[in-house]
């Protein structure tokens, strides 16, 4: 019985690291993220309109929240193209990043730690 739970709390050890490291590979820091957009990546902002309105990316475009269920139908011309989602604190773009990879976007990011991270490296925000 021991030594079954051990066997189980190691593959669930093993199934958590994976996984952590496929997000981890599709969020990117902030110097990463000018990378990617000096490459070309289209850059969007999940937020709400006032948020967006407020500050934003130099060249980002809105995708409003109430998009998100159906982003991939609304960003497939982007499937095959570099493509870089935020939000304010990395959660809403990292799960929507997960849910575009799993629908066969081979190139999209999101920036780890959102905005938050962003701010705290004194880069600059864009307002309307």
């Amino acid at each position: 019985l021991l030594a079954g739970l051990a066997v189980a709390l190691a593959v669930a050890v093993l199934v958590y690291e994976l996984r952590s490291r496929g997000q981890a590979q599709a969020a990117v820091v902030p110097q990463e993220a000018i990378q990617l957009m000096n490459q070309g990546a289209q850059v969007y902002d999940l937020r709400d309109a006032a948020a967006f309105a407020a500050g934003r990316i130099s060249g980002a475009k809105h995708l409003d929240p109430a998009q998100h269920a159906n982003a991939a139908e609304t960003l497939k011309r982007f499937k095959d193209r570099l493509l870089l989602l935020y939000c304010e604190n990395g959660s809403t773009a990292s799960a929507l990043t997960r849910q575009l990879q799993a629908g066969g976007f081979t190139k999209v990011f999101s920036l780890r730690s959102g905005l938050v991270q962003w701010r705290t490296e004194g880069l600059p925000l864009q307002k309307a």
